[in-house]
Order: structure tokens, then C-alpha cells, then sequence
């Protein structure tokens, strides 16, 4: 066999035949890493080709059946409806997500639940010995399951001969970096290695109807490693986020092709593994100072669920020459647009202030319905003056000091009215579409930020 060495792209997998510092097609610095793959004879890769044409013939679109498609429920709720319901067969998922965040627990969990309900279970642990995993499975969950199964293998051949042999439905692959392809020469955890090991498993997943669940390692910007591809031959991506000093993690969903995206589910971890965590809003506010300035409640949307979170500012003299604008769990981009907006259309001086902006529980706010709790949280800040801590504010602001109208604004109201918040500052534009008026909570519309401070 023949070798042949490309540097490869690690984030859009282009291929150059010499090393280059920027790649021309993603505009990413240093990301071209070294690869050799093994050249087959033109003959053995003519029977190949042969061997998939026939393998898989041509049909009309109108005679393909289409059918409520049956999911395999895990028990847990949170994790079932982020993934839109539960797992559909013949799909795979990519979970990523920092060391130590709990991956291979929720696998192990999802898992011992799904065998528990009569499928079979292979567990491909590459990373950790049998004992580990016995350990960890005897701490988080029932381990004398029937239908669970675990090997420490990481050949992609030798991982397809115990799937035929046991006639596994669900396969958790822990982690898709160490297993590889014995025809390909590179080391494991490349992007050759990982692209054509998942294509692999990815097309066998599809052929048997089997349910696939890889665990993905992240890079230090947070994105999981290996070819970019990746998270496009997978019909799910899922990233488990959390700070490393907090018990609570989240559970994003990024790509769903058989659900909604961005959707949320909330864990706290525990010596007993991972449990849900039922109602996270509660769980946000529960150490919610009382009479504090620049501590404002905002009801924001995750997929489709609404979650209160608590948005903290804090507004000081800057002690240097250049003055500091930084946010926690919020765009600091949007967090300057705010404060120039604050300064310029009602006159508050923040020029030699330093504005910081914190979002409680480790949640990221990219719901645009955050900006009119984020600009009053900074008003109050400066001005000294607390929000009541029985209202609630959701709008988007505008460069003009407006106060945009918001999407789905029941489920906000009755999330808060809910947790027994009584007022809420809205826009005054969601006034004008038809909507229940709720009992409990009072509605205060207001049409700019301006207004908003002289109702508070």
C-alpha cells in the first residue's frame, strides 16, 4: 500500500498539498494539520464502488412511506425533549462538551434507561477501563441490567462484528476521538480518523435503523474537535455547558433534524449522577438578593421554553484612562450599544464609568427580549435606585430609545405569574395583538426606555 501525505483543514477539512498558515476557504488561522492516508490500487477501489452501487438501488419519490416515526424514551424528561421527544431510530447524535462536564454520565444514564425498556445496548467505552465504567454505572444507575452491554474497543471493525453479533438497537460510542479506521494510516483523534470513522458508523446507524449516541471532545474555543464535517453527517448536536464551580449544567441543543433547535434542558450533578432539574426558573432566583440596585427579573425563551433568569449590572468609576464594558452570559457587543444608547438619547453619563453585566446560573442570553431588563439594570445601577422585585421586564431596544415589541409573550406572563411575580413592564406594541390578559400579573406597557424609567 501506497502512502500519501495532504495537510488537512481541521475546522472545514479542505485539503492542500503543502502547509499553509490561513486557509483560503474558512479565513481560520493555523488549523492545517498534517495527514497521511493509505493510497488503495484502482482495482480495489473499483470493487468498492461496485460494491455500493449495488448495495443500494434508485426508487420513486412517491413510493417512499412516510410514517409517524416511533422514539425510544430515556426516562429522562429533560434530556428527551431536547432532543424533540425522544430518540428516533436509525439516528445519530453528537454530544460535546468541556472534560468533566458529565458526558459520559448522561450516555451512561440515557442508556441504562433505554435498556431498562427492553432494547439492546451496546456501550463502546474507548476511553475508560470496564471497571471504571462499572463503577460509575453502580454510583448513577441501575447496573444489573440485562440489556446493557459493554466492551473497550476502539476498531471500527472490531465495534461493527459485536453490533452484528448482538443485534444491538442502541450504540453510545464514548468518544468518537479514540476509535479509528485500521485502513487509514494516521493516528487516532485526527481529522481523517475521526471524519471517516464517523462516516462509518454514521451509514451503518442508517442502514440497521439503530439508534447511534457519540460522545465528541470540545477545543479550547468550545467547539467540538475534529473536521467541521462532523456536525454535518449527524442529524443531532447536543452541547452539555456549565461552570466548572457550579452543580447545574445545561443541555443545548444546536442542530435537530427531528425537533426544535436551541432548545434547553437543565441538570444539577449530584453524587448520584445526574438529576433533573423540573423547575429551573425557581432554581435561577432562588438567591435573588431583595432591594438590590441593578438586579432586574427577565423572562427569556430557550427553544420554546420560558426560563426567568436574573440579570445583575453594576456601574463604578473607572480607575484607568479607558473605561471597561464586560458581560457575563451576554453579548458584550450589545451590552456597548445599550450603554451608548443610555448616554446619548437620555443623557445618563457612563463616558468615565466602567459597566459590568452579569447573568445568574451560567445561562447565555441571545434572546433580543433582554435588552430593556439589561438597559434598566444598568439605569439602576448608576442612579442608585432598585427595581421592585416583583416585576418582571422583557423588551428590545432600539438605537432610537425604543421599546420593541417581543414573540410568544404568554408563556413569558404566565411563567412569571407562575413563580408570583404581580407587575410586568412590557412593550406597548404587544398590547395591539389580540391576547389573554392573565389574572394575577399586572401588565404596564411602555413605548420607550425613557418611559420605562419614569414608570419605575
Amino acid at each position: 500500500m501506497k502512502t500519501k501525505t495532504v495537510f488537512v483543514c481541521q475546522n472545514c477539512a479542505s485539503q492542500s498539498p503543502r502547509w499553509v498558515g490561513k486557509c483560503p476557504n474558512c479565513d481560520s488561522w493555523n488549523s492545517y494539520v498534517e495527514e497521511s492516508t493509505v493510497v488503495r490500487p484502482a482495482s480495489e477501489k473499483l470493487r468498492a464502488q461496485i460494491a455500493v452501487a449495488t448495495a443500494i438501488a434508485p426508487v420513486l419519490l412517491k413510493e417512499v412511506s412516510v410514517h409517524q416515526e416511533k422514539r425510544f424514551l430515556t426516562g429522562m424528561g429533560e434530556f428527551d425533549r431536547v432532543v424533540g421527544g425522544g430518540l428516533v431510530p436509525a439516528s445519530v447524535t453528537l454530544i460535546g462538551g468541556d472534560p468533566g462536564i458529565g458526558k459520559s454520565t448522561i450516555v451512561l444514564q440515557a442508556g441504562c434507561a433505554l435498556g431498562r425498556s427492553g432494547l439492546k445496548v451496546l456501550y463502546v467505552s474507548g476511553e475508560e477501563s470496564l471497571k471504571q465504567t462499572k463503577m460509575r454505572a453502580n454510583r448513577v444507575a441501575e447496573s444489573t441490567n440485562e440489556n446493557f452491554f459493554i466492551v473497550n474497543d476502539i476498531d471500527v471493525q472490531s465495534i461493527i462484528s459485536h453490533i452484528e453479533e448482538l443485534g444491538a438497537q442502541v450504540v453510545i460510542i464514548d468518544s468518537i476521538q479514540v476509535v479509528f479506521l485500521s485502513e487509514i494510516s494516521s493516528a487516532p483523534g485526527s481529522v481523517s480518523q475521526v471524519r471517516e470513522s464517523a462516516a462509518v458508523l454514521t451509514q451503518l446507524a442508517k442502514q440497521r435503523g439503530i439508534v447511534l449516541l457519540m460522545v465528541g471532545h470540545v477545543t479550547k474555543e468550545g467547539m467540538i474537535a475534529g473536521p467541521r464535517v462532523l456536525e454535518h453527517m449527524v442529524d443531532t448536536v447536543l452541547y452539555f455547558e456549565g461552570e466548572r464551580y457550579s452543580s447545574y449544567r445545561l443541555l443545548r441543543a444546536h442542530k435537530n433534524r427531528f425537533g426544535p433547535t436551541n432548545e434547553i434542558g437543565v441538570f444539577e450533578m449530584s453524587s448520584s449522577g445526574l438529576q433533573e432539574v423540573l423547575n429551573p426558573s425557581q432554581i435561577f432566583l432562588a438567591e435573588r438578593p431583595q432591594d438590590s440596585c441593578g438586579s432586574v427579573v427577565v423572562p427569556v425563551l430557550e427553544g420554546t421554553r420560558p426560563l426567568l433568569v436574573e440579570i445583575q449590572g453594576l456601574v463604578a468609576r473607572s480607575a484607568f484612562g479607558m473605561v471597561r464594558q464586560r458581560a457575563q452570559g451576554f453579548d458584550q457587543n450589545r451590552l456597548a450599544l445599550l450603554a451608548a444608547v443610555l448616554e446619548k438619547r437620555l443623557g445618563l453619563n457612563l463616558s468615565d464609568k466602567d459597566v459590568f453585566l452579569n447573568v445568574v446560573g451560567g445561562v447565555r442570553i441571545e434572546d433580543p427580549a433582554a435588552d430593556l431588563a439589561v438597559t434598566l439594570a444598568v439605569a439602576s445601577a448608576l442612579l442608585d435606585k432598585p427595581v421592585a422585585a416583583d416585576m418582571v421586564i422583557l423588551g428590545e431596544v432600539g438605537l432610537a430609545a425604543e421599546v420593541r415589541s417581543v414573540a410568544q409573550l404568554t408563556s413569558r406572563i404566565l411563567e412569571a405569574e407562575k413563580l408570583g411575580f404581580s407587575r410586568c413592564l412590557l412593550p406597548r406594541n404587544n398590547l395591539k395583538n389580540k391576547m389573554e390578559k392573565p389574572k394575577q400579573i399586572q401588565l404596564i406597557p411602555v413605548a420607550s426606555v425613557k418611559e420605562a424609567l419614569d414608570k419605575l
